[in-house]
Parts: structure tokens; C-alpha cells; sequence
């Protein structure tokens, strides 16, 4: 007698177990899930912690590029809020958005490449502790695809707001990060209860201080923190989050996009700089 050996593997989708010869999910329904497309999608952001530190790292990097970049110029005061600060010249290079960037040289790909340059130690050590901070939360209500994909969208929209605005020159992370207080803002109103709730009260907190701050210290660009935070917000409502429906197919690919836009931004950004670094 011939033994049939019947392998099993986690749904892409769903991540729930099935047979390996499926056609067809039979939780979620998701077509072809064994297929080597499907598994690479599925893949691709189930590593919520591994998200967080890649997004975390990526913007270290940059930093110290930036650094690097302009080590001739770099700002060693001991005002806190300049100290290690990269010229403007490199930020320009690397990617820096704003009126200036896009409107006179056209370069609209600088609302994704923004979202991961700093202007000093402060600036990156305070948006990635809030990053670190607010992560997990959003991970774990609204899925890592959701999540990345609140992140992108917020950033780039919290920038395009501060462009309308006029704001000339701008970087950072915080345009994102106010976009994930946004969707936990969401998530905690539209919730309710003693959970909800709380988190609405305690990210309430964060958001009050954030506007707060932004009044007290000149050259914090606000608009991106309030358009980033309005878009987080309305992300959170048209995604929707895990107690209301899992993540769907469409937002893997979705989020898969968003990786790979900014991937090829991010690396288009540092081999142009070194090229122009090479003439000049």
C-alpha cells in the first residue's frame, strides 16, 4: 500500500493551519495558498517586532548618513535641540521635503524620503522612543500590514498638508508617528469600554503634549503633525481593525507596495547623494 504524505502550512492570509494541498482557504478563502506568491506576500510583514526594528533602523541609518554626509559641517552645539545636526545640504540630498524640494525641483518623491531623516540626536532619539512606544499597540489592533501602511500613508500626507501650508523645508518622523496616534485614537472612541477607553485617555495624553510642544518650540512643523495625526485617524476608520475584521489580502499587497516604494526611494535618495558628492 502507498502512503500518501500530506504536508500542512500556515494560510498567508489568515495564518491559520491548513492542508498543503488546498486550493482554496477554507477559513478565509483566500485562493492558491500554498503558492510560492501568496507564502512570499504572507511573509513579507508577519514579524510585528521585526517591523519595529527594521523601521527603527532604517531611520538610524539615514541619521548617520546624514552625519557623514556633512561631517565638515555637522552642528556640535550643546543646545540639545541642535546638537549632532546634519546641514541642510545633506538633508536636501537625502531626500528633505517641503516647499522648496518639491515645487522647485520636483521632487514629490521627497514625501516618503522625509519621513526618515532627522535633523539632530534629539530629534530621532524622541520620534523613535514614541515609535517604539506606540508600535506595539498598533500592531497588535490593527495588523502589521495596517499598521505599515497607517505609517506610510500618514507620513506622506502629514507632508503634503505642510507643502499645502508652505512650509519651505521638513523632516522627520513624527508626521508618521502622529499618523499611528491617530489610528490608536481611533481605535479607542470607536471601541469604547474600559479598554478603549483608556487608551483613548492615555494616547489623548500623547497627542495633547505633541500639539503642546509643537506651540512651545519654534521650527516644529505642526501641520505635519496635525495631518499626519487626521490622516492616522481616518486610516484607522477606512482599514479598519483586528476586532472588527482581520486583515484582508489586499492590504498585504497594499503594505508589500508601500515596502517596496520606499525601499527603491530610500536607495535612489543615497546613490543619487553619493553620485552628486562624487561630481562636486
Amino acid at each position: 500500500m502507498t502512503q500518501i504524505k500530506r504536508s500542512s502550512l500556515l494560510c498567508p492570509n489568515c495564518r491559520r493551519l491548513i492542508s498543503g494541498d488546498e486550493t482554496a482557504c477554507p477559513y478565509c478563502g483566500m485562493k492558491k495558498p500554498t503558492s510560492a506568491w501568496q507564502r512570499l506576500i504572507g511573509r513579507g510583514l508577519s514579524d510585528g517586532d521585526q517591523l519595529l526594528k527594521v523601521l527603527i533602523g532604517v531611520n538610524v541609518a539615514m541619521y548617520i548618513l546624514s552625519l557623514l554626509i556633512s561631517a565638515r559641517s555637522t552642528n556640535l552645539s550643546f543646545n540639545p535641540f541642535f546638537f549632532l545636526s546634519p546641514d541642510n545640504r545633506s538633508l536636501l540630498l537625502l531626500g528633505a521635503s517641503g516647499y522648496i524640494p518639491i515645487d522647485r525641483l520636483h521632487r514629490w518623491w521627497t514625501l516618503i524620503s522625509a519621513n526618515y531623516l532627522h535633523g539632530s540626536i534629539m530629534h530621532i532619539f524622541f520620534n523613535m522612543i514614541a515609535l517604539k512606544q506606540l508600535g506595539p499597540l498598533v500592531l497588535h489592533e490593527y495588523g502589521n500590514s495596517r499598521m505599515f501602511l497607517i505609517y506610510t500613508l500618514s507620513g506622506v500626507i502629514g507632508f503634503f498638508i505642510s507643502y499645502l501650508a508652505g512650509v519651505t523645508f521638513t523632516i522627520g518622523a513624527s508626521a508618521a508617528v502622529c499618523g499611528l496616534i491617530g489610528a490608536a485614537l481611533y481605535f479607542g472612541k470607536s471601541r469604547g469600554g474600559i479598554y478603549g477607553q483608556t487608551i483613548y485617555r492615555q494616547i489623548g495624553g500623547w497627542a495633547i503634549f505633541i500639539f503642546l510642544f509643537g506651540f512651545m518650540v519654534p521650527s516644529i512643523n505642526n501641520w505635519a503633525h496635525g495631518g499626519g495625526m487626521l490622516a492616522g485617524a481616518a486610516l484607522g476608520f477606512l482599514l479598519g481593525y483586528q476586532e472588527r475584521s482581520r486583515e484582508k489580502y489586499g492590504h498585504k499587497i497594499a503594505a508589500l507596495c508601500c515596502v517596496i516604494i520606499t525601499a527603491v526611494i530610500l536607495l535612489w535618495a543615497i546613490l543619487s547623494s553619493l553620485y552628486l558628492l562624487l561630481l562636486s
